[in-house]
């Protein structure tokens, strides 16, 4: 364990030191102004009610969205003047505006401890060498495994993401026992060095993480790797990576640092606390963080909480893998992406047809989405520019098939349906039947 005093605190310790974290956040936001402090006073929490909190008043205090980020859009939510932000990330959001959150230098000392701790999880120390695919840029991944391999003492190898000939020459030279890049991307890995004989047997754990992933995945991952794959939660608006990981002891839940981050877990409907080992949508409170501290942010995740004994003696709350999400968000190769941003694609292009249907392949371990829409002529000219702007906007890769007017199913009743998963069976079109995966 990086940090064994707080992973290791007793549960009447971390709630109390939770407690009074949580009692000096709502002070800071009162004194802060702007949308969380008027929304703190409309529920009736002044700077006298702010010091008398409990953990048990939480389930009452008001939430905050992702909406509530992009309203305020760049910086109107921030916590602290401006001039104090070091270092801004996020997420690409949709319609081209970016989620974006800024850091102040106790914010970035804060998230490398909080990495350092999930590499721990891994099993690394000082010394370990760390291969970091994750991307390099806005996206948390990259920078967040760096800073956090840094303040273990690891050695970092930041080759970032894609050419992979040349990650695999770099694992074979210098031998490192940890990787760090998405699941989907491990898997190009695993089977690029199957393929080439690659030297990857110095290989321990891989953290995985930035997409959901499954069971299946975990053993493909692991059949392919020598590794032992564990996931990472995470995301922009609560700090990045370092959120929760799983142990390499078992394999089983990831371990939340609730110390720094309150969670709960809420009926995605009502709003109301579920109880343990029911899913329901993942809530953090930021009680530590500067720039962006959030009170019960609603991240529209979908888990379920556990508080288990585990073997590697971590006394943490458990949150299972991502279940899903609470809106209909896709995430394909690592890409984040909306359906309504697919259709604002297929739907300005000149010459096809006002319906589409996009299908989620999820027979194979990593997913992939098919783009059927109709034309009446030039269909493989259509489908190639297609292709081509869907990668230049939303950096996401498809497969794209242009079909003759009338292919598509049309609903006489009720909602359209635009997006189908499929998991086993037949094709949900004749004309992917020949598809194989």
């Amino acid at each position: 364990m990086w940090d064994e005093p707080a992973e290791t605190m007793s549960v009447d310790e971390r709630s109390a030191l939770q407690e009074q974290r949580l009692r000096s956040l709502a002070a800071r936001l009162l004194a802060a102004g702007g949308l969380q402090a008027e929304r703190l006073r409309a529920a009736g929490i002044d700077g006298a009610v702010a010091s008398t909190l409990s953990l048990a008043d939480l389930p009452e205090l008001p939430t905050t969205s992702k909406q509530d980020l992009w309203d305020a859009y760049p910086f109107g939510m921030l916590a602290v003047p401006q001039d104090n932000v070091v270092a801004v990330h996020g997420s690409s959001g949709t319609g081209g505006r970016p989620t974006l959150v800024g850091y102040t230098r106790g914010d970035l000392d804060l998230w490398g401890e909080m990495v350092a701790r999930s590499l721990g999880c891994a099993g690394a120390s000082r010394g370990t060498v760390v291969h970091n695919a994750y991307g390099y840029g806005l996206f948390t991944g990259g920078v967040g495994f760096h800073l956090g391999g840094i303040r273990l003492g690891a050695t970092v190898v930041p080759v970032s993401s894609g050419m992979t000939q040349r990650q695999l020459t770099l694992i074979a030279d210098l031998k490192p026992q940890v990787l760090t890049c998405t699941p989907s991307y491990a898997v190009t890995l695993g089977e690029a060095a199957r393929r080439d004989g690659a030297d990857v047997s110095s290989l321990r754990a891989g953290i995985f993480g930035a997409e959901p992933w499954s069971e299946s995945l975990r053993r493909q991952i692991e059949q392919l790797l020598p590794v032992k794959a564990l996931d990472v939660y995470g995301l922009s608006e609560v700090i990045g990576p370092g959120v929760a990981t799983e142990c390499i002891e078992a394999q089983s839940g990831l371990h939340v640092n609730e110390d720094h981050f309150i969670v709960e877990c809420i009926d995605p409907g009502t709003g109301e606390p579920v109880d343990d080992g029911t899913p329901g949508e993942l809530v953090f409170t930021t009680p530590t963080k500067e720039a962006l501290p959030l009170l019960r942010y609603r991240t529209g995740d979908l888990a379920s909480l556990h508080r288990e004994t585990c073997a590697c003696g971590r006394t943490l709350v458990r949150m299972s893998k991502v279940l899903g999400r609470r809106d209909d968000m896709l995430v394909v190769r690592g890409v984040n992406v909306y359906p309504s941003e697919v259709e604002a694609v297929v739907l300005a292009r000149d010459g096809l047809e006002p319906h589409y249907l996009l299908v989620v392949d999820g027979r194979g371990a990593v997913p992939e989405l098919i783009v059927c829409c109709e034309a009446e002529t030039d269909r493989d000219a259509h489908a190639q520019a297609l292709d081509a702007t869907l990668r230049d906007r939303l950096g996401l890769r498809t497969e794209v098939h242009v079909l003759a007017p009338g292919t598509l199913p049309r609903q006489e009743v009720g909602k359209a349906v635009r997006v189908v998963r499929w998991v086993e069976g037949a094709a949900p079109l004749p004309e992917l039947a020949d598809r194989r995966r």
